[in-house]
């Protein structure tokens, strides 16, 4: 399918994302195309400290109510976590609850690498979601850090 990559920038971190449904305007295949949705391919940046509190309400009203809509087992995660200076809209995603919440053993390896970017401000974090459809719900995650010593890190998560 074609792709429209825009590059948006917010604060520390820069997310790119494929605006699929630009070509709606003008293109009656991909206005009648509801298999293929707008997604974030990559979000990369420097972690800071998050310098407003999360607005949950606006988090909560993205799609609407999380359990109903996606399912028990699912959460409205961030690409970016918040506490490490994510945005909001362009950056939020379908993401299974056990690794969002630290919940297994993946979980907890998941949550480590945003602990690790919230007690180390600057650490180049990124989040490079793989897609097995057409859909903005990622199958996999890859994400990684650059250390304060300088060693890449990166583990890819099932989501």
């Amino acid at each position: 399918r074609p792709t429209a990559v825009v590059r948006v920038d917010n604060g520390s971190f820069a997310y790119a994302f494929d605006w699929y449904s630009r070509f709606a305007e003008s293109d009656e295949a991909a206005r009648a195309d509801v298999a293929n949705e707008d997604r974030l391919v990559a979000a990369f940046g420097r972690s800071q400290p998050a310098e407003l509190k999360r607005n949950d309400g606006r988090q909560r009203g993205w799609i609407g109510p999380t359990d109903s809509i996606l399912g028990p087992d699912r959460d409205k995660g961030h690409f970016v976590p918040h506490s490490i200076g994510g945005a909001l809209e362009i950056n939020l995603f379908v993401q299974e609850r056990k690794l969002n919440r630290g919940w297994s053993p993946t979980g907890k390896a998941y949550r480590a690498i945003e602990h690790y970017c919230l007690k180390h401000p600057g650490t180049f974090f990124f989040n490079r979601p793989i897609y097995a459809d057409g859909s903005a719900q990622p199958a996999m995650l890859e994400v990684g850090i650059v250390t304060a010593d300088g060693v890449l890190g990166v583990d890819r998560f099932e989501n």
